[in-house]
């Protein structure tokens, strides 16, 4: 009877994952919902009158370039949208018991202005709940540190577009591959949150680096998923190396999309992402899966450490109509379909990761 259990097991998981294509065993353990049973990333969103959780007004330290009502923008339906898992509900936020769980602790998100979209997005939401709790804001570099002292909680933002280093040289602005000197700052804190992608792409004038080095090689460029591959997997050795896992809780926040192309969402027609004011329906993304998210995945499986992974992607594909467009910081001069607006879909991400906290 053990016996024959035991083979039943085995051929089960070997069918799953078959069925899943990618590994069944690594997502269930990296998200971190085993015990639930439950795929919070899989889903669709659903209208929801009772959202926007907030309004900017309530938040006076939002950028502007993420505040598109304050901007302009005419339509609200894109803030009444809420994301709902397939197999059950995702827990209510609540910011109080937030900064309750994370009293005397830190959390840090590093990364490019995807990171900063969220971590704006968790202050507002973390203010909101508990508006008579004083906060200090405080710049310095690309350091930021947003306090809630009665609750004796820091969250951060550590601007680091690439995760590895870009150093000055007599040549020029070296992108390093292979260095991580910007890890001296991520050791002692509580939860770490990391995000890099969009600043891979960048050519002409907005690239920061002129030349990339790996090792004694010195090269001018090399295919760009490529490099982003290899300097994740520098980020991940860090981690492994550096992050005791029983004090420090690790997230990735996944490829955060842009929405560029309206073929891949069935709109060949479209503007970039402009005027478009309702998700796209149903549970897939039309134009498939992103290929970083694919690299991401495939670094964070050869690690030793436990990183979780907030996998945002697919639901953030079907978020069209999400983005600023002309309704950030430089309006119709300039058409904004990375970011994200507040409210909006960061919300859904620390939402998320609230859920990941508590659950584990």
């Amino acid at each position: 009877m053990g016996r024959s259990f035991s083979i039943s097991v085995v051929l089960f998981l070997n069918l799953l994952i078959q069925i899943h294509g990618r590994d069944y065993l690594y997502h269930k353990q990296a998200r971190g919902f085993a015990k639930s049973g439950c795929d919070l990333f899989q889903g669709s969103w659903v209208y929801d009158e009772s959202y926007p959780l907030y309004e900017t007004s309530q938040c006076p330290f939002i950028e502007k370039q993420f505040d598109c009502q304050n901007n302009g923008r005419p339509d609200r339906f894109y803030l009444k949208y809420r994301w709902q898992p397939t197999g059950c509900n995702l827990p209510s936020f609540s910011g109080e018991d937030f900064l309750r769980r994370l009293t005397g602790k830190s959390i840090m998100f590093v990364g490019d202005s995807l990171s900063l979209n969220q971590w704006q997005s968790l202050t507002c939401m973390l203010h909101t709940a508990v508006p008579h709790a004083p906060y200090t804001s405080v710049r310095t570099g690309d350091l930021s540190i947003f306090t809630f002292p009665s609750y004796d909680v820091k969250v951060m933002f550590s601007r680091n577009a690439f995760l590895v280093d870009i150093v000055g040289e007599s040549i020029g602005r070296v992108l390093k591959l292979d260095s991580i000197e910007a890890g001296k700052m991520w050791k002692g804190i509580d939860v770490l949150l990391f995000d890099s992608w969009h600043w891979w792409l960048h050519t002409g004038r907005k690239q920061p680096w002129d030349f990339i080095q790996e090792g004694n090689h010195i090269i001018r460029d090399m295919d760009r998923l490529v490099a982003y591959e290899k300097g994740l997997s520098t980020w991940a050795k860090w981690v492994d190396d550096n992050i005791n896992p029983n004090r420090t809780r690790v997230f990735f926040q996944g490829v955060s999309p842009d929405h560029l192309n309206g073929e891949q969402w069935g709109d060949p027609g479209a503007n970039f992402c402009e005027g478009q004011t309702r998700p796209a329906l149903g549970f897939r993304y039309p134009g498939g899966p992103h290929p970083a998210e694919l690299v991401l995945e495939k670094v964070l499986r050869a690690m030793q450490n436990p990183v979780y992974l907030l996998d945002i992607t697919t639901l953030s594909q079907l978020r069209k109509d999400g983005h600023p467009s002309v309704y950030g910081h430089g309006g119709h001069r300039d058409m904004d379909c990375s970011h994200w607006c507040l409210a909006g879909v960061p919300d859904t991400w620390n939402e998320l990761l609230y859920a990941s906290l508590i659950q584990n």
